[in-house]
Parts: C-alpha cells; structure tokens; sequence
C-alpha cells in the first residue's frame, strides 16, 4: 500500500508546489492510517487542513484501496 500512496502523492505534489509547499510520506499503518508532513509554505497556512482532508485525503481514498485516513505530523 506505500507504493501506491508514493504514487498519489507524487500525482498531487506538483498542485501542492505550485502554491510554495510541499508534501512527505511518513508513514503508512496496518489499518489504513496515513500520515504525511507538510513542508514549505502549507506550514502554518490556514487552509492547510482544508487541503489535506478535502483534496489530499480525498485523493488518497479514491486511488489507494485500504486508506481510511490521512494525518499531518
């Protein structure tokens, strides 16, 4: 499931730099937990939780079997 989550984000990750941030995989869990690190201009940015629960989340759950969530660390 890394993989696949590896590949997705790679897809998102030129949206996301448009913008000035940036986005690391961290960990992938046995129950479908993922968590990732926002980088650049997404830290500290009020939107950034709207990103990643509506767009990246989203994303995740539509292209990778088996995600049931997507965290910030």
């Amino acid at each position: 499931m890394r993989e696949q989550v590896e590949q997705a984000l790679e897809s998102i990750r030129p949206a996301i730099q448009m913008d000035g941030g940036d986005i690391e995989l961290v960990d992938v869990d046995e129950n479908g937990v993922v968590r990732v690190r926002l980088v650049g201009a997404c830290v500290g940015c009020p939107m950034s939780i709207m990103t990643l629960k509506a767009g990246i989340e989203r994303i995740l759950r539509e292209r990778v079997p088996g995600v049931t969530d997507v965290e910030a660390v």
